[in-house]
């Protein structure tokens, strides 16, 4: 690849994807210079409390793909025994974006293969496990033209006893 494809492409000298191109709210690509939403910073630790905060943050504004991202950072830097768990939300909200933007079949699978992957979980940080496996499974039952991601945006915990 010489280097105007690598330029014209994003890519950097070893030929991967640079992924500065603006977003829109649910990842796609928009065209160069045009505005979009802001990206999640790559490679941030957090922790778990601020990474569901954080997602449930985006998939309320109806940014389940920048939740994804949020997720693959916990799925990449927490312990080995949590990835599959960070992996498995991530999922869920990637499975959310691309039933958001028509693609329910491939939707569906990733919201089944999420759920799936977060069902040997018992509640970990208060995470609705069992919720987010109804949520996921009800959500593909139904799914056949595009869903508003902000109206099908799970809650990731349990709700807390106020009393």
């Amino acid at each position: 690849m010489d280097g105007v494809d690598r330029a014209r492409r994003d890519r950097d000298l070893e030929g991967r994807a640079r992924n500065a191109r603006p977003r829109d709210g649910l990842g796609r690509p928009l065209p160069y210079g045009e505005p979009g939403v802001e990206r999640q910073p790559e490679g941030v630790v957090r922790t778990p409390e601020q990474t569901l905060a954080d997602a449930q943050r985006l998939l309320d504004a109806g940014k389940p793909f920048h939740a994804h991202e949020v997720f693959e950072d916990a799925w990449k830097s927490g312990p080995e025994e949590e990835r599959e768990l960070w992996r498995g939300l991530a999922q869920l909200a990637v499975g959310l974006t691309h039933a958001a933007r028509g693609n329910t079949t491939g939707g569906a699978r990733l919201l089944l293969r999420g759920a799936d992957r977060i069902a040997e979980f018992q509640d970990p940080y208060g995470i609705d496990v069992t919720g987010l496996a109804a949520w996921a499974r009800e959500l593909t039952s139904r799914v056949e033209e595009p869903v508003d991601a902000a109206a099908e945006a799970p809650r990731l915990r349990l709700r807390q006893n106020l009393g």
